[in-house]
């Protein structure tokens, strides 16, 4: 019991510690709904999200064309 509640917190305190992840899981998360959607202004947020995303982390995202 007492390993289950230690993974928990060592596992919030690792996402929350690094929000790249966290971030990246958004950003999959917001292409799928795109992809769907087919959204331009949708698109057009979600770019500057992986933008910025692209500068601070890593693996790169591939910029999606809203065209």
């Amino acid at each position: 019991m007492i390993c289950i509640g230690l993974s928990i917190i060592v596992f919030s305190l690792y996402f929350s510690s690094n929000s790249c992840g966290a971030r990246h899981i958004d950003i999959m998360t917001g292409i799928q709904i795109f992809e769907n959607s087919l959204d331009p202004e949708f698109c057009e947020n979600l770019v500057e999200k992986i933008e910025k995303f692209n500068l601070e982390c890593q693996p790169q995202v591939e910029i999606l064309d809203c065209g």
